[in-house]
């Protein structure tokens, strides 16, 4: 009887002529048997371990991949899970997301990486997958990926609320367009409207960016958004803008142009606006108006023209502050004696 390795294709000729008689194969150490199975490393036992993965069915490659596969999956969920909540939660608070340097060696890189690195100090399982740990291509902490989680996800889904909120019921539109910092043109709609249990609500609903303030140019903006979320038209009942007359213009301003669709959609002139017309025409008209507001002007852009001035006039305010309050002439309260004060009356002239 020959015994035969049948796991090696070629080992000293024993797979071709295997052994002349069996008891050759039990001879001693020096038997050709022993030195064919060699140590923990031969050949012959890399083929045997091979063999048993072979038959073992969880080895197989479409399970190992499957598995490393199902993991990817969770590390990835979790890590974008992880991301999620620090955009919302950074959104609720009106935080800035960016550092000003979010390179890997500056201390302090913005509030988005740093809520993500305490998040994985409190739990170990973020600690695994997140930031250095994760890989180059999935770190879910891109700019990109922010903007895409905040507006795609947590912005679509408050306006879905409030569309629900509203339905079908009749609603009036509040609108308004700047400049950004970008000398962008940015329009920015509310929604207001009566709830189920009879309570008027306002919903600012979204800043679109507008490339002109033509009439036409608004109106398709607007019409776009409302068609998106399913809100009809036909249900508007109000109009409040400024008094601009690509806005309030009686035959081809924005307000004529929804009253052509919607006879009901009533222009009403915002009264803060007129308030402020007002304001800024009696300021011109009274002398000592006039002069108040022009030095108080002059004031803050000297003060504000150097990095010392506010810390020069703020040591100042707070010795004289502290004084008037030991002698009773100024009465403590919240929001009360701030240093910004001049600050606040200068940017709203």
């Amino acid at each position: 009887m020959l015994p035969f390795c049948h796991l090696s294709i070629k080992v000293s000729n024993i797979y071709y002529s295997g052994f002349p008689k069996l008891e050759e194969s039990y001879c001693g150490d020096d038997c050709p048997l022993k030195e064919h199975v060699g140590d923990h490393n031969s050949q012959h036992n890399h083929h045997m371990r091979c063999w048993d993965n072979l038959k073992d069915p969880l080895c197989h490659i479409d399970n190992v991949m499957s598995r490393q596969s199902f993991e990817v999956v969770l590390h990835n969920r979790l890590r974008l899970k992880t991301s999620l909540e620090t955009v919302k939660w950074l959104a609720m608070q009106g935080c800035a997301f960016r550092g000003h340097d979010e390179s890997i060696n500056f201390t302090n890189r913005g509030n988005f990486i740093e809520m993500i690195k305490l998040q994985a100090r409190v739990n170990k399982e973020i600690e695994e997958v997140v930031l250095d740990n994760a890989p180059q291509t999935s770190k879910y902490t891109s700019p990109d990926i922010q903007k895409e989680l905040l507006r795609s996800i947590l912005a679509n889904r408050v306006q879905h609320k409030i569309s629900e909120e509203i339905e079908d019921a009749k609603f009036y539109i509040l609108v308004d367009e700047a400049l950004d910092e970008l000398n962008k043109e940015q329009m920015a709609i509310i929604l207001r409207f009566i709830d189920l249990d009879g309570f008027v609500r306002e919903r600012f609903f979204q800043v679109v960016g507008v490339d002109d303030t033509n009439a036409t140019t608004l109106q398709k903006a607007i019409c776009m958004v409302l068609a998106r979320y399913n809100l009809l038209v036909e249900n508007l009942r109000g109009q409040g803008y400024n008094g601009a007359s690509n806005m309030r213009g009686e035959w081809n301003g924005l307000q004529a142009l929804f009253k052509k669709e919607c006879p009901y959609a009533y222009y009403v002139h915002c009264f803060a606006h007129r308030l402020q017309l007002a304001l800024v025409t009696v300021s011109k008209e009274v002398h000592d108006v006039w002069l108040f507001f022009s030095k108080l002007g002059f004031v803050v852009n000297f003060v504000n023209a150097s990095s010392k001035r506010p810390s020069k006039l703020k040591s100042v305010k707070e010795s004289e502050i502290m004084d008037l309050i030991a002698s009773g002439e100024l009465e403590t309260a919240t929001r009360a004696n701030q240093i910004r004060t001049l600050q606040r009356a200068g940017a709203t002239w």
